[in-house]
């Protein structure tokens, strides 16, 4: 998979995507299990995608769902057993 980040909020930190393979649209957060950061991808729908570039309140609003982990039904890749943690 190949995740190509259109939009990155420093402050929210979120970055917003395609999937260049699959072409799906995603928002990502950055995570840390303690021995590696990495980011958890989110599938977004077109629609979903297109309001959080132009609506950056609405898109940290979905950001701190994905971290309270109530959006794991879209992730993109499924975590191993040692998931990480927002960072």
């Amino acid at each position: 998979m190949k995740f190509e980040d259109s939009y990155f909020s420093r402050d929210d930190r979120y970055s917003l995507g395609v999937e260049s393979e699959s072409g799906k649209y995603y928002l990502s957060i950055p995570v840390s299990n303690g021995v590696v950061d990495y980011e958890e991808y989110y599938e977004l729908t077109p629609g979903e995608y297109d309001k959080f570039l132009k609506d950056a309140t609405a898109a940290a609003l979905f950001a701190e769902s994905t971290r309270r982990r109530e959006r794991d039904r879209l992730l993109i890749q499924k975590p191993g057993t040692n998931r990480g943690t927002p960072v």
